[in-house]
């Protein structure tokens, strides 16, 4: 009886304590606005929104064992088709960047049909193709795109010369493209992802979908990297391909690792530290590359699972030393 008067406020306590820590942290983000005036370092924490938006749908389809190589040339996809509808249509943004989104998603399911029995390297490398098919597509058709020149003139999402609304848009639309993907990953869709990437042979067995599910998530990331290129293109106004190729792919892929490609949180933390950390350190901003390599290798080396995992280190190297601590005090004894 007393044992389970004591356990119950210990189990309310942990259900309500990541919560409460999300809460703080979207406070704390919130009013940053009021600390930072710089509208240069508005800017780039407009950017790590963006990026956390499009390295989180990254690591989405990720889960379901998958590992896709054009995930910057969806995001290509879903900036031009808004960049051009705003420009040549005269659309508003409003109506522009939902049809991106939309239009991503079917793509990427649309491309996903074939690929969905393709496992692992046969499907990074049937993606690679795919984004340098895109990006040179948006070349071939200079005419609508700009080719390598760009595209220009494509309409603001607000019509102002303030950083501040831009902030709390794309701070916004972070929250509601992480809530939903949080979500999903920790739904019975999420499960059943999981049990793919773990074993496809075991998951068809129990009667799981598998082609379907990898089909489905693919769409779900492609609608956010979608929808993250859209806004993109309305708030920078313009467009180039260099933006959404393969090299492009390749730091999404970067901010994954480093960040923790197991953990949810991993994306966020991975593409925070790899770009607002070398805007606070301007004079090395210089070796960036150099600086993101030596800390792939650190924490390939000492943090297997990214930089989300370092307080669990922390911790546990803590414990191991109270502990030889310990043995060593009973030995002397």
């Amino acid at each position: 009886m007393s044992e389970k008067l004591f356990s119950t406020p210990k189990i309310g306590r942990r259900k309500w304590t990541k919560p409460a820590a999300y809460g703080g942290l979207v406070v704390i983000v919130g009013l940053l606005p009021l600390v930072i005036r710089s509208p240069y370092m508005l800017h780039i924490l407009i950017l790590t929104f963006i990026y956390i938006v499009v390295t989180a749908s990254f690591h989405t389809i990720s889960v379901s064992g998958q590992f896709p190589l054009a995930h910057a040339a969806f995001m290509g996809i879903g900036a031009y088709v808004a960049g051009m509808a705003s420009k040549w249509l005269g659309w508003p943004p409003w109506l522009t960047i939902p049809l991106a989104a939309l239009a991503s998603a079917g793509m990427g399911m649309l491309i996903g049909y074939p690929f969905a029995r393709l496992r692992v390297l046969y499907y990074a490398l049937g993606s690679l193709f795919f984004g340098i098919a895109v990006i040179n597509v948006i070349v071939a058709v200079t005419k609508w795109t700009g080719g390598w020149t760009g595209l220009v003139g494509i309409q603001p999402i607000i019509a102002t010369t303030s950083r501040v609304p831009y902030y709390y848009f794309f701070f916004g639309l972070a929250v509601f493209s992480l809530s939903a993907l949080y979500r999903l990953e920790f739904c019975r869709i999420g499960t059943n992802l999981k049990a793919i990437a773990q074993s496809y042979l075991i998951a068809s067995s129990v009667g799981i979908n598998e082609a379907w599910y990898r089909i489905l998530v693919l769409g779900v990331g492609c609608f956010f990297v979608g929808l993250a290129g859209a806004t993109y293109a309305h708030y920078n106004m313009v467009l180039s391909t260099s933006s959404f190729n393969f090299m492009a792919t390749l730091w999404i892929v970067m901010y994954a690792l480093i960040g923790g490609i197991d953990s949810f949180a991993g994306a966020i933390v991975g593409t925070a530290v790899l770009i607002i950390i070398p805007e606070v350190f301007r004079s090395l901003q210089t070796y960036t590359p150099f600086i993101s390599a030596g800390l792939l290798a650190i924490v390939v080396y000492l943090m297997p699972h990214g930089l989300v995992s370092l307080p669990q280190v922390i911790w546990a190297r803590f414990v191991e030393r109270r502990k030889n601590r310990g043995v060593s005090n009973t030995s002397l004894i």
